[in-house]
C-alpha cells in the first residue's frame, strides 16, 4: 500500500535526471521492495492512532456543516434581517464566509509550522466559535457578515491542517482510510447543516439555533486537542527528538516508534528548518508540483460543486421538489459516494478515481442543461434536474471530492508541504468564493441551460488535465512521487 511505502522512503537513491519519465521501471522496482519488505515489517495498531484521527476530523465536520448551513435557512434569515429578493446579498451572505476562508487559508502553513499542528486546531475552533455565536445573535445583515467571516478564517485554517495531521500521524497501512475520514466528516457536517435546518419554516428563528449548536463540536475540539498527539514529524523539524519519539510510541507503539524515528532521520536532508519563501512555491523546482495541485482545486470548484450545495434548495425548488426531501437525499448520496471512495482509494489508485469522477460529473451537468432545455418539460424536466443533482454529487464524492485533499500531503516534498498546501487551497477559497457570490446572479443572467453547460466544459478540460498531468501516487513511496515531480537541480 502507499502508506507503507511512505515509510519507507528513505530507502531510494536518488537517479539521474533522464530517468525521472521512466515511471514503468519505478512502478516494477516499487512491486518488488512492496514484497521484500513485508516480509520484515508488520503494521502496528490501528487502534492507538485512530482517536488522534478522528478528533482531528471534527474541525472536516465544522468545514461541512458551515458550507451547508445557510444553504436551507437563506430565506427566512433574508426575511428576518431585512435583504429579501437582493440577490446579491444573499449570495455574499453565502460567499464571505469564504473571503474569510481565504484569509485563514493563506495563514495556514506558517500557523502550522510556527506553533504545530494541535494548536493550529485550536486557532481554527476559536474564530469559529465567535462567528457562529455572531451570526446567531445578529439582527442586522452587517453583523451577519461579519459573523460569517469570523467562521470563514476558521474554516480556511482547518482543512489544509487536517490534510498535514492526518498523514503525519496515521499508521502508513492505514493512511488512505484516515485520509478519506475527512472526506466522510465533511459530508456529515453537510447532512447535519441539511437536517437541522428542516424546521426552518415551521419554527420562527430556528436559523439561529443552526447557528448556535455549531460551537459545540468547535469547543470540543479545542478542548480534545489538548489531549491528542502533536505531530512526530513537526516535533522532529523543531529539533525536538525525544517528544517526537514519545509521540510516535503514543501512536504507534513502542516497538514501532524506533523503526519511524529511525526512518525519519534517514529521510531528513538537513534543509526542513530553512525558511521557504512564497517565491520558491511560485517558481523553479517547485513550481511543477505546486502547479498540479492548485490546478486541481480550481478545477474542482469550477466543475460548479459548491453552486450545488449552497443552493440546492433553489434548484430543487424550481423543479418542484421539495427542499427538505431533496437536501437529504443529496446528504445521502454524498456519504455513500465517500464511503465508497475510502474503500476504492487504495485499490483502484488516486488518478483512476479522479479522471472518472470527473467524467461522470460532464455527464451529470449534461443531464441537467438537458432537464433546463426546451427539449423536455414537465416531469420529464423534474427527473432530469433531480437525477442529474444526485449523479453530479454521486460522481463528486467518488473522486474529485477526496482525493485532491489526499493527493498534495503525497505530491508535496515535506519541506514545503504546509505552505504549498496553503497555496493551493488559496486557490479552491476564491474560485469558490466567486462561485458562491455569482452563481444565482449567473443564473438568472444566463439560465440554467448555458450555466450548467459551462461547468460541464470544466469538468472536461479537468479531465484532460488530470490523464496528463497527474501521477498516480498508490503504491509508490513519497520519495518515487518527488523524483518524477520535482526534478533535482
Amino acid at each position: 500500500m502507499l502508506g507503507h511505502h511512505c515509510e519507507t522512503s528513505s530507502i531510494y537513491k536518488r537517479t539521474p535526471s533522464r530517468d525521472y519519465s521512466s515511471m514503468i521501471d519505478v512502478e516494477e522496482n516499487s512491486d518488488l521492495l512492496d514484497n521484500s519488505l513485508d516480509k520484515e515489517t508488520s503494521n502496528p495498531s490501528w487502534k492507538l492512532s485512530l482517536p488522534h484521527v478522528l478528533t482531528a476530523t471534527i474541525s472536516s465536520f465544522l468545514f461541512g456543516y458551515h458550507l451547508g448551513v445557510v444553504n436551507e435557512p437563506l430565506e427566512r434569515i433574508s426575511l428576518d434581517l431585512g435583504f429579501n429578493g437582493n440577490t446579491l446579498a444573499e449570495g455574499l451572505v453565502v460567499s464571505i464566509c469564504l473571503g474569510g476562508a481565504l484569509i485563514g487559508c493563506l495563514l495556514s502553513g506558517w500557523i502550522a509550522d510556527g506553533v504545530g499542528r494541535r494548536r493550529a486546531f485550536q486557532l481554527c475552533a476559536l474564530p469559529m466559535i465567535i462567528g457562529a455565536s455572531m451570526s446567531a445573535a445578529t439582527n442586522n445583515l452587517f453583523g451577519m457578515l461579519v459573523g460569517r467571516l469570523f467562521v470563514g478564517t476558521g474554516l480556511g485554517l482547518g482543512p489544509p491542517v487536517a490534510s498535514l495531521y492526518v498523514a503525519e500521524v496515521s499508521p502508513a497501512f492505514v493512511r488512505g482510510t484516515y485520509g478519506a475520514f475527512i472526506q466522510i466528516a465533511t459530508c456529515l457536517g453537510l447532512m447535519g447543516a441539511l437536517l437541522i435546518g428542516i424546521p426552518v419554516h415551521k419554527i420562527p428563528g430556528w436559523w439561529r439555533v443552526c447557528f448556535w449548536l455549531s460551537t459545540i463540536p468547535a469547543a470540543i475540539l479545542a478542548l480534545a486537542m489538548v489531549f491528542c498527539a502533536e505531530s512526530p514529524h513537526w516535533l522532529y523539524k523543531q529539533g525536538r527528538i525525544a517528544e517526537a519519539e514519545a509521540e510516535f510510541e503514543r501512536l504507534l507503539g513502542a516497538p514501532e516508534a524506533k523503526y519511524a524515528m529511525s526512518e525519519l532521520s534517514k529521510a531528513d536532508r538537513g534543509d526542513d528548518n530553512d525558511t521557504v519563501k512564497l517565491s520558491e512555491l511560485l517558481r523553479g523546482r517547485h513550481f511543477k508540483v505546486v502547479f498540479i495541485g492548485s490546478s486541481l482545486f480550481a478545477l474542482q470548484q469550477l466543475s460548479g460543486i459548491n453552486a450545488v450545495f449552497y443552493f440546492s434548495s433553489t434548484v430543487f425548488k424550481s423543479a418542484g421538489v421539495p427542499s427538505d426531501l431533496a437536501n437529504v437525499s443529496i446528504g445521502i448520496v454524498n456519504l455513500s459516494g465517500s464511503i465508497i471512495s475510502m474503500i476504492l482509494m487504495d485499490k483502484l489508485g488516486r488518478k483512476v478515481l479522479l479522471f472518472w469522477s470527473f467524467f461522470g460529473m460532464a455527464i451529470a451537468m449534461v443531464v441537467q442543461a438537458t432537464g433546463a432545455s426546451l427539449l423536455v418539460s414537465g416531469l420529464g424536466a423534474m427527473y432530469f434536474s433531480v437525477g442529474g443533482i444526485l449523479l453530479f454529487v454521486l460522481t463528486f464524492a467518488l473522486g474529485a471530492g477526496p482525493v485532491p485533499g489526499l493527493l498534495l500531503p503525497e505530491i508535496f516534498p515535506s519541506r514545503i508541504r504546509a505552505k504549498a498546501m496553503a497555496v493551493c487551497m488559496s486557490v479552491h477559497w476564491v474560485i469558490n468564493f466567486f462561485v458562491g457570490l455569482l452563481f444565482l446572479r449567473l443564473l438568472e443572467k444566463l439560465g440554467a441551460q448555458l450555466l450548467y453547460s459551462i461547468f460541464a466544459s470544466f469538468c472536461m478540460i479537468a479531465v484532460v488535465f488530470v490523464k496528463r498531468n497527474v501521477v498516480e501516487t498508490k503504491g509508490k513511496s513519497l520519495q518515487e512521487i518527488e523524483i518524477a515531480l520535482l526534478p533535482q537541480d
